[in-house]
């Protein structure tokens, strides 16, 4: 039966604008985007097609707009929708981090970012955002990118950019492309190093984000830092 013949409280749009997004279940999120269906079959029919071949919805949404064009039912308009769709979901989140504004007392929008920014990556990638001694944002850098599952991190360029951007203190990240987020040996003995090298010059480490899948291990959290709240300026 098309969508149109469906009882309105049930068709996706007429249950959204009722019941709020969070009353759609992921294929009827991905049938709006769809729009309509193919082979005969409706919007959400075609969406849940999709899942079940290709998903779960954020294993098919990881892919990039050139891969998802290729799949049955989307094409390059559609796939070209959901990357601009995610991509104002990047935005919307990089918006609480905006510069000029302090991060350091808000660890959940910091994570909610890096994760959504670094989760589902295929390499390894080392962010670092540069806070003044407010904690207000001046910069988010990718300084390095590495292999499914190490990227080489230099202490030496870390601290050459926090002083170019004449920052106060830095928060790390990196991604676990493997999916688990718990923190290795070389991750605790990197950070180890980087807290020291950046100390040297009286730039203080608030924390170090692992991502993987489900939420980012802080490690200010965990007790492998001193706590972030801790270090905020009064």
């Amino acid at each position: 039966m098309p969508i149109h013949e469906w009882p309105e409280e049930e068709r996706p749009r007429e249950k959204l604008l009722a019941r709020g997004p969070t009353a759609l279940s992921d294929a009827e999120l991905l049938a709006l985007f769809l729009g309509s269906g193919i082979g005969g079959r409706d919007a959400v029919q075609t969406a849940r097609d999709l899942l079940l071949a290709h998903g779960p919805l954020r294993v098919l949404l990881d892919r990039s707009a050139r891969e998802l064009s290729k799949l049955p039912g989307l094409g390059p308009a559609r796939s070209c929708t959901l990357a601009a769709g995610l991509e104002l979901a990047h935005r919307y989140l990089a918006a609480e981090l905006q510069q000029g504004e302090a991060v350091g007392n808000n660890p959940a929008a910091v994570g909610r970012y890096l994760q959504h920014r670094l989760r589902g990556q295929a390499r390894e990638l080392f962010v670092v955002l540069f806070l003044d001694n407010r904690h207000r944002l001046i910069a988010c850098e990718e300084l390095f990118a590495g292999t499914f599952n190490a990227a080489p991190v230099y202490p030496r360029e870390v601290v050459r950019r926090a002083l170019l951007h004449n920052a106060a203190a830095v928060i790390l990240s990196h991604n676990h492309p493997s999916g688990d987020p718990e923190p290795s040996a070389a991750d605790a003995q990197i950070t180890e190093e980087l807290q020291r090298a950046l100390a040297l010059v009286d730039i203080r480490l608030l924390d170090h984000f692992v991502v993987g899948e489900g939420r980012p291990v802080s490690f200010a959290e965990r007790g492998l830092l001193p706590p972030l709240q801790a270090r905020l300026v009064g």
